[in-house]
C-alpha cells in the first residue's frame, strides 16, 4: 500500500496547487482599480467646452436639418466625404455669415468671385454643393449643431486610462487589466501542467522501483498492475453500443437537419453586377432606405432601384469610378441593371412590405439584419415559416395608435382578454389565409 498512499499524497499536492493557482486568480480579479489622478476637472481637447450656451430646441431641430439634408457629403469630424469635414470649419471660413450664403447658393457666390467660394469648388473637384433656401434661423440652428457636436465627435475618451469625472476605467485601461490579468492565469496554468508532469514522472519511478521489491502483498500488486486495460475498455459492448448509438443519433440530426434546410438561404450573399456597398450608402452617409427601395413603405415589393435613381447623385459624384461607369454603360444601352435578387420567399407565400413597415412600424433590421454594417448584402434571417410564426407570436400589437381598425381590435381585445398585450397572433396572424393564398 506504500505505493498507493504515495500516489494519494501527491494527489492530493496538485490539488491543494489548482485551489491556490484559483484563489489567486478571485484575489487579482477583485483586486482595487486605480483611483483617478489629479483634481478630476481635466477635460480632452476634442471635447473641451467652449463655454457657448446653446438652446435645446435649437440644437434639436439643427440636427434634424443635418441628417436629413448634410449627412450624405459631409462628416462632422475632420474627414474629407464628398465635401469637407466640418470640425473647426469656423477657423477655416470668413465666418458665419459667409457660410449662410454658401449653404443657401454656393454657385451664386462661386459665380460672383468670391475668392474663398472659388477656392472650396476648386479644392473639392468642382462638385456643385445643393442649394437650401431655408429661412436664416434653419441655417443657424443646422451651424450651432455643427458647433456643438463635431467637438463631440472629434473625442476619443478610450485614450483616456481613467474618467475623469466618475473615475472608471475606461475601455483601453480596462482592457490593460484584464491582458494583464490573462497573461498571468497563463504563467498560472503552464506551471501546474509543468508539475502535473513532473509528478507523473515521479509516480511512473516509484511504480518502476516498486515492480523491483519482492515481498509485496496483492492489494499492492493490483494497484502497480491493474488487470484493467484501454483495450479492454474500446472492445466492452457497452462501449461499441454507445459509440454506435451516438453515431445513429448524430447522423439521424444531420438528415434531418438537411431536411428542414431545403429551401433556406440563410447567409446567402451572391455576387451583384455592381459593387454597392449599403455600410457605405445607408451606414456612412445616412441614406433612407426608401430613397432607393422606393415600394418598401407602399407596395407589396420594396423594389429594385432603377438606374436613374443611382444618377441622382452619381451624375456629378465619382463619375470616373469603374463600377459608377456600369451604370453610365447601363443607361447608354438603355438595359436594366440585372441585380441579384437576395432575399426571395417561395411563391406559395404572401409578404406584403407595406403591411410591416407601414403599418406596423417594424425597421428594416428586423428581418435583413444590420444592413448599415454590410459591404455585401447576405440574407441574415431564415425567413421560414416558423420564423414568421415565432414573430407573430411575439409582438405586440400597440404600434397602430390612431387607426380606427386597430382600435376596435384593441377595444375588444381588452374587454375579453384582460391585461394580456394584444400580440399579431390575437388578430388572426396565424391564419393559414394570411400568408397563403
Amino acid at each position: 500500500m506504500a505505493y498507493h498512499r504515495l500516489s494519494t499524497y501527491f494527489k492530493s499536492i496538485f490539488l491543494a496547487l489548482c485551489v491556490s493557482a484559483l484563489s489567486l486568480s478571485f484575489v487579482i480579479a477583485q483586486e482595487p482599480q486605480p483611483e483617478p489622478q489629479g483634481d478630476g476637472t481635466e477635460q480632452t481637447d476634442a471635447g473641451a467646452d467652449t463655454g457657448k450656451q446653446f438652446d435645446e430646441a435649437v440644437l434639436a431641430k439643427g440636427k434634424t436639418l443635418w441628417e436629413n439634408n448634410c449627412v450624405s457629403c459631409h462628416g462632422l469630424k475632420d474627414e474629407v466625404v464628398i465635401g469637407p469635414g466640418l470640425y473647426q470649419v469656423w477657423e477655416r471660413t470668413p465666418g458665419r455669415e459667409w457660410m449662410v450664403s454658401w449653404i443657401k447658393n454656393s454657385q451664386k457666390m462661386v459665380q460672383s468671385g468670391d475668392e474663398y467660394a472659388v477656392q472650396v469648388f476648386n479644392q473639392y473637384n468642382q462638385n456643385v454643393m445643393t442649394s437650401f433656401p431655408w429661412p436664416d434661423e434653419d441655417i443657424n440652428a443646422v451651424l450651432d449643431y455643427i458647433e456643438y457636436q463635431s467637438p463631440k465627435e472629434m473625442t476619443k475618451p478610450d485614450e483616456v486610462l481613467v474618467d475623469t469625472k466618475t473615475g472608471a476605467l475606461t475601455a483601453e485601461a480596462d482592457s490593460g487589466l484584464t491582458n494583464y490579468f490573462n497573461l498571468l492565469l497563463g504563467v498560472l496554468v503552464f506551471t501546474l501542467v509543468l508539475i502535473l508532469v513532473v509528478l507523473g514522472i515521479m509516480i511512473n519511478v516509484l511504480k518502476r522501483y516498486l515492480n523491483q521489491q519482492e515481498g509485496l502483498s496483492e492489494d499492492d500488486k493490483e494497484v502497480i498492475d491493474p488487470k484493467s486495460s484501454w483495450s479492454s475498455v474500446f472492445q466492452s459492448q457497452a462501449f461499441i453500443g454507445g459509440v454506435t448509438t451516438i453515431f445513429v443519433l448524430v447522423a439521424l440530426k444531420a438528415t434531418l437537419d438537411g431536411l428542414l434546410g431545403v429551401g433556406v438561404q440563410q447567409g446567402y450573399a451572391p455576387r451583384q453586377p455592381i459593387a454597392f456597398s449599403h455600410k457605405l450608402h445607408a451606414g456612412m452617409y445616412n441614406v433612407d432606405c426608401n430613397y432607393c427601395h422606393t415600394g418598401v413603405y407602399e407596395g407589396k415589393s420594396a423594389v429594385i432601384p432603377s438606374a436613374n435613381i443611382c444618377m441622382n447623385c452619381h451624375n456629378a459624384i465619382k463619375q470616373t469610378s469603374p463600377e459608377i461607369q456600369k451604370i453610365y454603360r447601363a443607361i447608354e444601352q438603355d438595359k436594366p441593371i440585372e441585380w441579384v435578387r437576395v432575399h426571395n420567399l417561395p411563391d406559395l407565400a404572401y409578404f406584403n412590405h407595406a403591411q410591416h413597415t407601414n403599418v406596423a412600424g417594424l425597421a428594416c433590421e428586423n428581418c435583413h439584419g444590420e444592413i448599415k454594417e454590410m459591404e455585401v448584402v447576405q440574407q441574415r434571417a431564415p425567413l421560414t415559416m416558423g420564423w414568421c410564426i415565432n414573430c407573430h407570436r411575439q409582438t405586440v400589437v400597440d404600434h397602430a395608435k390612431d387607426n380606427p381598425y386597430y382600435d376596435r381590435l384593441m377595444e375588444y381585445h381588452n374587454t375579453y382578454n384582460g391585461k394580456d398585450p394584444m400580440t399579431v397572433e390575437n388578430i388572426g396572424g396565424l391564419e393559414c389565409s394570411k400568408c397563403h393564398y
